[in-house]
């Protein structure tokens, strides 16, 4: 009877402290802004040579200083507790020695961004470069004697003491007037100054810098956003490979060839591709016979599917691996034995990471078939990658697998105490028949502490592009998640346009920005509301950036369904769009030309052309932009706010000087995320 009394006391103690435990167990909580600036921006994973550790980024946001403190850290393949490398703040792009003893990467620590190597023991770094114009896409040879870089320099320069003395006069100069006599005097978010990317190859144990391509008027690389390396070594360190544009006018072209050039220089640059459309991103086989790249085949199409290709250098042949595989290559490695070719694909919202064999008509086949790889490195030995991968719910963290995709483990928690406190929706995914029918795939993200019993406002969030699609990944600037936080359910819609789906729907947006793919959105609501009940019908919203905010005016004239709109850095009046920005050829495209040569294109798809539809226009609206966003000038964005405030429609403006087209300082993206929940909330709530 003891005994069994001890026993019963035992059960009813350990029930106490299970059931303490489970009340005081807190709750996990919505997600706020300040959790999503808090999140360590995991990026760039790079496989030592012996394939024992893996070098990675860590951006962490301080919003006091209002900008991203940026860090390389170690990890071992295995896993373990990483170690952070550096601490200069500004520190990215790591890049093993071939020893694999030290590791290049870059760094603004001392103002101008330079090139600086450290020891994989710690320690002090030490600075290699040090041009007065700074440094960027550096690279180890294999051979460990050379370091690749490209610096923004004057053409007519022949040495960095006369960049130095010419940018001081200007400094000096109290006139501060740009003149210009041809196009593409400004790109993106930066004014032309002259200069020009260089090719420079500098001794690895410290000596001068040589241009290896003096007096080019062509950037090397050409400007891109997140493109994949465009610069390699040969494997025997005694060429280089580099992508260039050299046509006159690069406003209106999207080309860019391949170039040889000896390490050593002295010997001007040799073009090895002529493909009149766009030729990117070289890298040798091991065996140094081929040359791989992507191509794209159609002149002025920015949005042209991406071909592997393969050059034979023995022989001077290109050999195209995928035109049969019906989307683009992105990012791409060699197998070890020169083989192989691992490549990155968008498919169906996702990035998995195929294999294909350099024997013509050999079937493509998925190695990572699932989730989105945002990036991947391969060891020197092809038997293991390192991803950064990620989803709606999970900022990126670095995983690893095996070659053939057995074995995905993660390897690094940057993230992982912070997001055991929060309840993030995973994305959930439905298809619809779209316009014509077409199937047309779409995400929602429910808002946290679901109730079904609950009617929820519908936030429907479109993206930009147009040719671009929502992917189940992690996003610090258009965040679902956190969009979907104050008790709205998220609907993110792939309309016509959205690659991953094959290239002819992605090309069906084109000379058509109003036509299918307003009316997938609209059918994408359609079929929301009819699949979740929990949505209340009488409470929708929609926002937009980029053509995503072209959208929201093209909404807001031409229907009254929407109880408010966001627009950002959207375009409003597609004629003045064409007179001020600047990579004209993405306008010559979409409509076919520029306004003079097709007017009724330009008419038919601005939303300015209908804004007098009296009963329609009045949707509560609020318009976003930033000031030195000159890919979509923020003048778009006047001229929109302008129509609201003279016919009426409650609106606001929101303009951020310091910023282009995205919002990326920390500060200024809590301001923008202010606006943009306290808009919804005045009138969804």
């Amino acid at each position: 009877m003891k005994l069994r009394g001890r026993v019963i006391c035992a059960v009813m103690l350990a029930s106490a402290v299970v059931s303490f435990g489970k009340a005081q167990a807190p709750e996990k909580r919505a997600i706020t802004f300040r959790d999503l600036a808090a999140m360590h921006r995991v990026s760039g994973p790079q496989i030592s040579p012996d394939g024992n550790w893996i070098a990675y980024e860590v951006g962490i946001a301080d919003l006091q200083a209002n900008r991203i403190v940026r860090n390389i850290s170690l990890i071992a393949a295995k896993g373990g507790e990483p170690r952070q490398l550096t601490q200069g703040g500004s520190d990215m792009r790591p890049r093993w020695s071939p020893d694999g003893r030290r590791i290049l990467f870059l760094s603004a620590r001392e103002g101008t961004p330079q090139v600086y190597s450290v020891s994989v023991e710690g320690g002090d770094a030490t600075q290699v470069t040090s041009l007065s114009t700074g440094a960027d896409n550096q690279l180890w040879s294999p051979d460990g004697k050379w370091i690749a870089f490209v610096s923004s320099v004057y053409p007519d320069c022949k040495d960095d003491a006369c960049n130095a003395a010419r940018d001081a006069e200007a400094a000096k100069n109290p006139a501060k007037a740009r003149i210009y006599e041809r196009l593409l005097y400004r790109h993106w978010d930066t004014w032309w100054d002259g200069k020009r990317s260089h090719l420079f190859a500098m001794p690895a144990g410290g000596g001068a810098a040589r241009d290896l391509t003096p007096g080019a008027d062509y950037d090397v690389p050409p400007f891109n956003l997140e493109e994949p390396e465009a610069i390699a070594f040969s494997p025997d360190s005694k060429e280089l490979c580099f992508t260039a544009n050299t046509d006159k006018d690069e406003a209106t072209s999207t080309n860019g060839d391949l170039f040889i050039v000896p390490a050593g220089g002295g010997t001007p640059p040799k073009r090895i591709t002529t493909n009149p459309a766009n030729d990117w991103g070289p890298a040798y086989s091991p065996d140094g016979q081929w040359i791989a790249y992507r191509a794209q085949m159609q002149p002025g199409h920015e949005s042209d599917r991406w071909r592997l290709m393969l050059y034979d250098r023995k022989n001077n042949k290109h050999i195209n691996l995928t035109e049969q595989f019906d989307a683009s290559a992105g990012a791409f490695s060699w197998s070890e034995d020169s083989k192989g070719i691992y490549f990155q694909t968008e498919e169906k919202g996702e990035m998995p990471i195929y294999r294909t064999s350099l024997e013509q008509g050999k079937q493509v086949k998925a190695v990572v078939s699932s989730g989105y790889n945002a990036e991947f490195d391969v060891s020197k030995d092809a038997r293991m990658f390192a991803l950064a991968r990620t989803s709606f719910a999970m900022p990126s963290e670095i995983f690893a697998a095996n070659a053939d995709g057995a074995d995905l483990r993660q390897i690094t928690h940057e993230n992982s105490a912070l997001l055991a406190q929060l309840e993030l929706p995973a994305a959930e995914t439905f298809w619809f028949a779209g316009a014509g029918g077409t199937k047309v795939e779409a995400f929602l993200v429910r808002p946290p502490h679901f109730d079904a019993a609950k009617k929820y406002p519908l936030l429907v969030i479109i993206h930009g592009g147009p040719q671009q699609m929502w992917s189940d990944a992690w996003s610090y600037r258009w965040n679902p998640e956190v969009m979907a936080a104050p008790g709205y359910v998220a609907l993110m819609i792939n309309f016509r346009g959205s690659p991953g789906y094959g290239q002819e729907f992605q090309d069906e947006v084109s000379r058509d920005w109003g036509g299918k793919p307003y009316e997938d959105i609209m059918k994408g609501v359609d079929a929301a509301l009819e699949k979740f009940p929990f949505i209340d019908g009488t409470r929708i919203a929609a926002a937009g950036g980029s053509y995503g905010g072209y959208m929201v005016g093209w909404l807001a004239t031409h229907t009254d369904r929407f109880k408010c709109l966001i627009s950002h850095a959207g375009s409003w009046d597609q004629v003045s769009a064409y007179g001020s920005t600047e990579e004209l050829w993405f306008m010559d495209w979409e409509f076919a030309g520029p306004p003079w040569s097709h007017p009724q294109l330009y008419k038919k798809w601005s939303a300015h052309e209908f804004a007098g539809e009296l009963g329609k226009y009045k949707t509560p609206t609020l318009v976003i932009a930033g000031e030195q966003d000159y890919r979509v000038p923020y003048t778009q964005a006047l001229e929109f706010f302008t129509a609201l405030q003279r016919q009426g429609v409650p609106s606001k403006l929101v303009l951020f000087p310091n910023e282009g087209h995205w919002i990326l300082k920390p500060a200024d993206s809590e301001l923008w995320y202010k606006e943009f929940h306290g808009w919804l909330a005045k009138y969804l709530k």
